[in-house]
């Protein structure tokens, strides 16, 4: 077949036909197509040079050939002179074709038109404003008002508060309006908002000419977003939905049509790690030739980075999965993927507790990376409660002998193997055994059940769940468990003791059985109890109002008038007014971190100079909230009510914390425990808590193999108090104490999410599948038991 290359000359209005043919003629050109007639027109014949019109839509002939083997040198030179002098986009006539073929050598699609940016780097950055979809900003999420936060209950009636936005004080008139309203259209508003026809609720929430709708009234005070208690209550009706633009790629939608081997950057960032490397190692076969040259050292790169993700145990991460959903072992691991393929020697590296969320099947893995860096000349220094990287250091260091200001004291420093054989609190606790398991069998009268779950990799298996009994969640890291038992079972029995299940939860495939024998969900965290350093322990459980009032009845009190809140360091009167109770002040160093100095008119005290005159049995307030817990018992011993909660936070092992201590100083786990505690001092001891369910999700994060022993004879008292304790762990001591064990699997991400096992702990140690089985069997073998 024959073929003409053409291209379109440049267009102008001050150019003539006569100039157009002198600089064609100049370029070597002679021959140009009339696209109107489909006439060749010669520029070296003067008859044919005379038609040339230049606002007409013409194009030169740059050459014609017959597309043959021997004329593709030819073909490739015509093609670039042709793309050379037809910006970037020219187009083929091929003999027998209808119609001419358009090619472009830019970003751009010649047969529809349509122009696309140049790819860079920034292209590909949803953190860049040249990447990011222009809709979500590069979030992948955008906030919307959710009917089901609008309307929390529907079996409420208009006259109840149906409507919540509409409940608040502020919105007095609101309410006023709605009632004018349904008394002119006669609408009953004891009737609950479930049983309203239909087009009454559409008019409710999108209004109309006489009655302006919860949705348009919402939306107008966006108008006044600047006002912080605006923002405030219009965030509570509004929940994250997939933003429509980029469907979550956080992309703009133009970077979708850049592809490698037939995939996108979208479509690579949500595969795992594990698929993401097969994809790297089988891209050079599918390239081949040229384009594996240009890519090659990438391609190497890649490929490395995913290798030290996969050595660390992240196999079953997304590359496009959000930073704020990692734990803290699975951020800390990432960070030691980017000091591997660093290639840094002589070097200290310190890592805080890297075993956080991680299965003891993936600590094996993460303690040959650590020798990796070691054996590059790197020295570490890791901080741990974990048998095995304990076991595999060279020298340890250990703190004690106890906690808070019982420790501080270097105890011990030396070779692992001395280390080994020496008396120290850590060295006695790990040659315990592990996994005694429960102290005492119960039988299993009820269950209650979840079947259903889908979110993230969970495939809707039936978890089942003993009532009155200590329950634990197991599994590989990413196999599915904080979804479980956070993402779904959570929100779904809340809904559930609401009545509100499914619509509240989500899909309808989401099904509970037997939620009715709870009475309530506790989810006990580690977040902290306060973020200022206003609240402290004694204030967390109470006990702190029954000290005021304690000085309160002293005699200096009453000669000066001072009552309970004269002791507080939160309100006038009993607090400094320079510092504001705070007991120190803040100093703005601009560019530097902010400095913290004690108040100059309390010292640092907190209070009132009036209210540091009173004493009981010779110290102040402020001397009492120096006391730690331990000897505030015996401070107290003859009154009740401040030393039954003080017993209690000893008897979870929280004995030596400070009164007054900051809460912005306590661990995760201290938080944790503190909020058990006041648990079971508002429930009255042993009669008060019966029928909540407990959620815990990795409570043993940073304690101590002698803490973990506590913390479990603490979620004992709650499950012996008639209570259910659930509890999301990896710990081996745990998982063994527990009487029901719901194992998650076999392996994480996609690979996981299903239900492997349940049962009591001789069921899911029998069973080869699980990887918790294997190590739980391996316990029971070793003699440590049950």
């Amino acid at each position: 077949r024959q073929a003409t290359i053409l291209f379109a000359p440049a267009r102008s209005e001050k150019i003539t036909g006569g100039t157009l043919r002198e600089s064609l003629l100049a370029l070597g050109f002679i021959r140009v197509l009339e696209a109107s007639s489909g006439r060749i027109l010669h520029l070296d014949n003067e008859q044919d040079a005379g038609r040339l019109d230049p606002r007409a839509e013409i194009y030169v002939v740059v050459d014609r050939l017959r597309l043959l083997p021997e004329h593709s040198s030819r073909l490739t030179e015509s093609l670039a002179v042709a793309f050379s002098h037809g910006e970037q986009a020219i187009r083929v006539e091929v003999e027998g074709c209808p119609h001419p073929l358009p090619f472009s050598g830019l970003f751009h699609c010649a047969v529809c038109d349509c122009y696309l940016p140049e790819p860079t780097p920034n292209f590909f950055s949803f953190n860049n404003p040249y990447g990011a979809c222009p809709v979500c900003r590069g979030f992948g999420d955008l906030l919307d008002y959710d009917l089901r936060r609008i309307i929390p209950d529907e079996n409420r009636s208009l006259a109840q508060g149906a409507i919540d936005p509409w409940t608040k004080p502020r919105y007095t008139g609101r309410r006023e309006s709605l009632a004018e309203f349904c008394g002119n259209r006669k609408i009953r508003m004891s009737r609950p908002w479930r049983e309203l026809p239909e087009e009454t609720r559409e008019i409710l929430l999108h209004g109309e000419a006489e009655f302006e709708g919860v949705m348009p009234f919402l939306r107008k005070l966006e108008r006044k977003k600047y006002k912080q208690y605006i923002r405030f209550f219009l965030r509570r009706y509004q929940s994250e939905r997939t933003c429509p633009e980029c469907l979550g790629s956080r992309l703009r939608k133009e970077s979708a049509h850049v592809r490698v081997a037939g995939e996108n950057i979208s479509a690579l960032s949500r595969m795992s790690i594990e698929a993401l490397r097969a994809h790297f190692s089988a891209l050079p076969g599918r390239l081949g030739g040229f384009k594996l040259q240009a890519v090659r050292e990438l391609i190497d790169e890649i490929g490395s980075r995913l290798d030290f993700l996969l050595e660390v145990g992240l196999g079953y991460l997304t590359l496009a999965r959000p930073t704020r959903t990692l734990s803290g072992g699975e951020y800390q691991r990432i960070m030691l993927t980017r000091l591997l393929g660093s290639g840094l020697t002589d070097t200290l590296f310190v890592l805080d507790e890297p075993t956080i969320g991680l299965h003891q099947r993936d600590t094996q893995r993460l303690v040959q990376v650590l020798r990796s860096l070691v054996e590059r000349g790197n020295s570490l220094l890791v901080v741990e409660h974990d048998r095995e990287v304990i076991a595999a250091a060279q020298h340890v260091v250990e703190l004690g002998p106890g906690s808070g200001e019982e420790g501080g004291q270097v105890v011990f420093s030396g070779p692992a193997e001395s280390f080994g054989l020496s008396d120290t609190l850590t060295a006695r606790a790990l040659r315990e055994p592990q996994g005694r398991g429960p102290a005492k069998k119960k039988p299993v009268k009820r269950f209650f059940s979840l079947s259903g779950a889908r979110l993230h990799n969970l495939k809707g298996d039936t978890a089942r769940f003993g009532i009155g009994l200590f329950n634990c969640v197991s599994g590989v890291s990413g196999s599915g468990k904080s979804s479980l038992v956070i993402g779904v079972l959570k929100p779904a029995l809340e809904a559930a003791l609401k009545g509100n299940l499914n619509r509240d939860t989500g899909p309808e495939e989401v099904h509970l059985e037997n939620a009715g024998f709870l009475e309530g969900v506790v989810l006990v965290d580690q977040s902290p109890i306060g973020r200022t350093p206003r609240s402290n322990p004694v204030t967390y459980v109470k006990a702190f109002d029954h000290i005021r009032k304690l000085f309160a009845g002293t005699p200096a009190a009453k000669r000066l008038g001072l009552d309970p809140g004269g002791f507080s360091f939160n309100t006038p009167g009993g607090r400094c007014e320079k510092c504001k109770g705070a007991g120190y002040e803040l100093v703005d160093m601009q560019f530097m971190a902010d400095v913290l100095i004690p108040c100059e008119e309390c010292g640092g005290k907190r209070f009132s100079a009036r209210a540091l005159r009173p004493a009981y049995r010779g110290k102040t307030i402020d001397r009492v909230l120096e006391l730690s817990v331990n000897e505030a018992i015996a401070f107290f011993a003859e009154h009740s009510r401040i030393g039954k909660p003080l017993w209690v936070l000893q008897s979870v092992g929280l004995g030596y914390l400070r009164l007054g201590q900051s809460a912005t100083t306590l661990s995760g786990g201290e938080s944790q425990r503190l909020k058990i505690a006041r648990q079971l001092i508002e429930g009255g001891g042993s009669r008060g808590l019966k029928g909540k369910l407990y959620i815990l999700d990795e409570p043993t994060t940073g304690l101590h193999a002698v803490e973990v022993k506590k913390l479990l004879r603490v979620l004992d008292r709650l499950v012996e108090a008639g209570n259910t304790v659930l509890v999301v762990e990896h710990h081996p001591e745990v998982i063994a104490h527990a009487e029901w064990i719901v194992d998650l699997g076999p392996e994480g991400g996609e690979h996981g999410g299903n239900v492997v096992v349940q049962g009591p702990l001789e069921t899911v140690a029998a069973c080869p599948k699980s990887h918790t089985g294997q190590m739980l069997s391996a316990l029971l073998e070793t003699g440590a038991r049950v």
